[in-house]
């Protein structure tokens, strides 16, 4: 088999030179783009796993309202949480960085208040977020009251640009 796999990929002209035959060049063509197709899906399915565990929240947790929606004191109190608890990881403008993603990204931005509290309350352990189940239950609301307050980050546009700023 591996005889009739190096005939197919080259051969030797009259004068004893290789050459490679139209074969082979098609498959190094196809080899080259399934390894390029490869790279990109593996930076999609990065980006992706980042916000993965925001679609596996249980929906009846997903589906709670912040009870403090309304309580114009919950952002303040949730950005001094933020700022204890939060920002060493997320940055201090819940920019994200080398240990934590973005929490203006808009997968975070356009989830659920319930499915934010619940990712609050257990963490996601095997990507260094810890569980704040032991922070009482009003202050992992206000918490949601700031994260939800922040301006999400725009999306670029179909072709790369950035939105002009208004």
């Amino acid at each position: 088999m591996k005889k009739k796999t190096k005939i197919l990929m080259e051969s030797r002209s009259a004068n004893g030179k290789r050459r490679t035959s139209h074969s082979g060049r098609i498959l190094w063509h196809a080899f080259t783009v399934l390894l390029t197709l490869g790279a990109a899906n593996a930076q999609t399915a990065s980006k992706d796993s980042l916000y993965a565990e925001l679609a596996k929240v249980p929906s009846k947790a997903a589906a709670r309202r912040n009870p403090l929606q309304s309580d114009p004191d919950a952002v303040a109190a949730g950005a001094k949480l933020f700022a204890s608890h939060c920002a060493e990881c997320h940055g201090d403008t819940a920019q994200g960085g080398k240990r934590a993603p973005s929490l203006l990204a808009p997968e975070v931005q356009q989830a659920t208040p319930g499915t934010l509290f619940w990712l609050l309350t257990n963490g996601v352990v095997r990507r260094g977020m810890p569980v704040w189940s032991k922070l009482p239950e009003p202050q992992r609301w206000q918490l949601v009251s700031f994260i939800k307050s922040l301006t999400p980050t725009p999306q670029p546009s179909a072709n790369g640009e950035k939105p002009p700023d208004h």
